[in-house]
């Protein structure tokens, strides 16, 4: 295949000059972390409903480790403090007083009732993808609107960087713009989420990652139409218009990719990188694969996006040819985007387009390499939308309920913003217990039905801390 060989003697070339850092004996050889962006327990739930007419059939279900999360921010400032004032607290317990309140929580499409002091308690003080994306990526906190940089105005090392450092390739894919907020969290560094040029062309020009993918085409819009930029605006999500250009170019480390047949080439091992060792890849829109065309209903995909199994598969086909290893992140980025739109027909939709990606994952450790030297978490970095059973007006956190596989399930939404409820962890492969060891209990947790050893939780800061031991890597902090 011309890629293995093209990027086999890349790698062999490196190699064969720069010293490699060893991690330690017994280490994960590679990390892959699976992100479904704002997927609360019931986005979980709801697609699987949808898809088996029941719970665990999905790849992850078969997980050694199962478990949940918090995601709180530092403070929810938009940009550093440098002071402890204004910190956000966590109580797990709080989550769960179904006092009845009559306060009403006003979201951007709608006002939401309180109906419960746990619901109001779980929609304040919420993190952002970007403090949280840099809490799962540096094992910091730090405030929203941050791109891996603190608190105190500095600059934080995150996985990818130590990733690479050990010797290992880094890549890093989503279902959105390659620059937002969690496919930034592991490829660079700003004090602002929203310097979307800025981020894009830290990404290209640094060269850190051997794979990166996702949407933000200037030349396409939201339905995957050709269109002519109106302005330099239109760049933004590719790092402006003069990285764009060099891009196209080849003036950059990068071999850009556009189609769905270059897609789906990389996956099978078929494309011509044309003497490139590392891939670009900005399917045909400009906003995500699939969420922001067209209608509300799900089906009717377009035809000429990549699906997150397909770029998973090609992601993984480049960075396994690192001999030492990888660190692969990805994101089923508009699950989130479907939340704050309180779209469920979208929500599964994007969902199951997600856990599809984890099955690709799973199949390829299994056939090519094994869970002694990789470690899979699939987690999200916040709930959004607080998703619940029909009569959870009456009842607090009451489920939401199946009507079958292909029927969308009956559900009551609370919200059209990010929560920081407690978020669902599933791990296996070498370095997963350390999620089992680093846990607390919630017996509140029974409230979502799942066994006891489940009814406990981490910080999202784990992640990261569980990936760098995994590696077998010192790490800052």
């Amino acid at each position: 295949m011309r890629l293995t060989k093209t990027l086999l003697i890349a790698f062999a070339v490196c190699t064969a000059v720069v010293p490699v850092a060893r991690a330690a004996e017994g280490a994960a050889k590679n990390v892959i972390v699976m992100i479904s962006d704002g997927a609360g327990i019931n986005t979980w739930h709801a697609a699987s409903y949808y898809r088996h007419g029941g719970l665990g059939h999905e790849a992850y279900d078969a997980f050694d480790v199962k478990l949940f999360a918090s995601t709180h921010p530092l403070n929810t400032s938009k940009e550093p403090t440098g002071t402890d004032e204004g910190a956000v607290t966590f109580d797990s317990k709080a989550i769960w007083n179904a006092s009845p309140v009559d306060t009403v929580f006003e979201g951007a499409i709608g006002n939401y009732p309180g109906y419960f002091a746990g619901y109001d308690y779980i929609r304040a003080d919420i993190t952002d993808s970007a403090a949280a994306a840099t809490a799962l990526a540096t094992g910091h906190k730090t405030y929203n609107n941050a791109i891996n940089w603190s608190n105190t105005d500095a600059r934080l090392k995150h996985i990818g960087e130590y990733a690479v450092e050990s010797g290992r390739a880094l890549g890093v894919i989503t279902s959105v713009q390659w620059s937002h907020a969690t496919p930034a969290g592991f490829l660079a560094h700003n004090r602002s989420r929203n310097d979307y040029v800025g981020i894009g062309k830290e990404i290209v020009d640094s060269g850190l990652a051997s794979v990166v993918m996702g949407s933000g085409h200037p030349y396409f819009d939201k339905n995957g139409r050709a269109i002519e930029p109106a302005d330099d605006k239109a760049f933004q999500y590719v790092g402006g218009r003069d990285t764009w250009d060099r891009l196209k170019s080849g003036a950059t480390d990068y071999k850009l990719i556009e189609t769905k047949a270059d897609f789906e080439a990389l996956a099978d091992g078929s494309l011509d990188l044309s003497g490139k060792t590392k891939v670009l890849g900005t399917v045909e829109n400009n906003a995500t694969l699939q969420f922001n065309r067209s209608g509300v209903a799900a089906g009717d995909l377009l035809a000429n996006q990549p699906d997150l199994p397909t770029m998973t598969r090609g992601a993984l086909n480049v960075v396994s040819q690192d001999p030492d290893g990888f660190f692969l992140m990805v994101e089923g980025g508009a699950v989130d985007w479907a939340a704050h739109a309180n779209n469920l027909p979208r929500l599964i939709e994007e969902q199951i387009d997600f856990n599809l990606a984890v099955e690709a994952v799973v199949e390829w450790v299994e056939k090519n390499s094994s869970w002694d030297e990789t470690l899979v978490i699939v987690t999200t970095d916040h709930g959004n939308g607080l998703l619940q059973g029909p009569d959870s007006d009456k009842v607090a956190y009451s489920d939401i309920v199946s009507q079958g596989a292909g029927a969308l399930p009956l559900v009551r939404w609370h919200n059209d913003n990010h929560t920081r409820e407690l978020v669902p962890v599933y791990a296996k492969g070498n370095g997963a217990g350390y999620f089992t060891s680093a846990a607390k209990a919630e017996p509140g947790l029974a409230a979502y039905h799942v066994p006891a050893e489940s009814q406990v939780y981490i910080d999202n800061t784990d992640v990261f801390r569980a990936s760098a031991r995994a590696f077998g890597l010192e790490v800052e902090g």
